[in-house]
Formats: structure tokens, C-alpha cells, sequence
């Protein structure tokens, strides 16, 4: 195996903490605001609202101003202090560093694909102080194609100079990350996530760590596909 790429969202950055801190921080910076609205249902209408991610946030902070009859800040003021102000709050995943670590120091290629907003993305990542450890980023907005699309994969890869069969990709996302990466002849690596089941994966982690030992897997012999339960 030649080249690593993972998923941002999920993989290496803990979304699902550094939202609960992000809203917790923002109550309280914006309390003469919503301070009308108790702290853990702001939160947690939010974090419904957001659905992982996957709604962005103009209409989250529209719903919210609607919902609890936010006065005297708009929904566009709220998203533009989320834009400032997030990668404050973005948590690793456990061992994150340690593995980028001894992932270079095996000579890996390293890659991010994330599907979002470049900049905003950009700013987690230099958050997370993982920047210097990538050969190649690529952000879905200013590529101008996402993933699931097979062509940001291979861009990627052709960037690393590296094939799909000596490629693994690292994701949460059962089709756009790993379902993906398969297709084109990519080894997948499901980090497990308990809102899916019944992944078809070469690979299920747990752990960020548990991918070395995979990768050693990877590198003697060719691995059927797992179903997670």
C-alpha cells in the first residue's frame, strides 16, 4: 500500500463533540441574545436540527430564530459567528496525532477528501494541527465535485501518484467514503458508527490506531469484505 486518505467529518475530527462544545461556547457568548432559551434545549434543537452535518447551518440558525423567537440578532449574524468561531472548538479523535505520526514515518502518502465549505474546512483542519502531515487536501467546494463522485477520488490519487489498488480510503460514511473508494478499486476502511449497520468494508476500526495493524493486513494479503454488524 501506497497512499492513506481519509474522511475529515467522523474520521478524524469528532464532529459530534466539537458541535456540543461549539453551541455550549455560543450561548454563553451570545446569552444577552438567547439567554431567554434554557442552555440544553439550544443545544439540543441545534444538534437536531443539524443532523450531523448534513444540514447547513443557514437553515439550522432560520429554524432556530423562528422556533424560540430569537430578537435583536439575525440568523445570518448567528451563521457567521458559526463560521468564525468553530474551529475553536474542534476535538480529535483519540490518537489522531500518534497515528499520523507513524503513518509518515512508514513513508504512507496522506490524503483528506471532505465534502463542505473550503474554508471553513480548511480553518478545522489547521485547528487540529494536522495540516503538515497531508500531501494532498481536497475540499468538495472548491473542487467543485463531492464525494460520493468517483472523479475526487482519482484526482486525488493522481495527485499522490498512486493507483487504487495500492490506495486505502478512511471514512464514516458507508456509501460516500467507503462504498465510494471500493467502487474504483480502493481498499475501504469503515470507521464504525453506530447509526449504520451492515457495512460492507475491507476493513471496520474502532479506533484510529487499529488502522496500522489493518494496513499491515493489507500489505501481506488480499482481504475479503466484512459485513459490520
Amino acid at each position: 500500500m501506497k497512499a492513506i486518505l481519509f474522511d475529515l467529518d467522523g474520521t478524524l475530527l469528532n464532529r459530534d463533540a466539537s458541535v456540543k462544545v461549539f453551541v455550549e461556547k455560543q450561548y454563553e457568548r451570545l446569552y444577552n441574545y438567547v439567554g431567554h432559551i434554557p442552555k440544553e434545549q439550544y443545544t439540543e434543537c441545534f444538534i437536531e436540527l443539524d443532523q450531523r452535518g448534513y444540514v447547513w447551518k443557514d437553515k439550522v440558525y432560520a429554524q432556530l430564530v423562528q422556533e424560540f423567537a430569537i430578537t435583536n440578532i439575525t440568523s445570518e449574524q448567528l451563521l457567521e459567528d458559526y463560521l468564525h468561531e468553530f474551529k475553536y472548538s474542534c476535538v480529535a479523535f483519540p490518537n489522531l496525532i500518534e497515528l499520523l505520526k507513524a503513518l509518515k514515518k512508514a513513508y504512507y502518502q496522506l490524503g483528506i477528501i471532505t465534502n463542505g465549505y473550503g474554508q471553513f474546512q480548511m480553518d478545522n483542519i489547521k485547528a487540529l494541527q494536522i495540516e503538515h502531515y497531508f500531501d494532498v487536501i481536497l475540499v468538495s467546494e472548491w473542487e467543485g465535485m463531492k464525494k460520493p463522485d468517483e472523479r475526487i477520488f482519482l484526482k486525488a490519487l493522481s495527485q499522490l501518484q498512486a493507483t487504487p489498488s495500492e490506495s486505502v480510503f478512511v471514512g464514516d460514511h458507508p456509501e460516500n467514503d467507503v462504498k465510494a473508494a471500493r467502487r474504483i478499486g480502493m481498499k475501504g476502511v469503515w470507521i464504525k458508527d453506530d447509526q449504520w449497520d451492515d457495512v460492507l468494508a475491507d476493513a471496520v476500526i474502532e479506533d484510529l490506531l487499529e488502522l496500522l495493524p489493518v494496513l499491515e493486513k493489507f500489505r501481506k494479503t488480499h482481504f475479503a469484505p466484512n459485513k459490520a454488524k
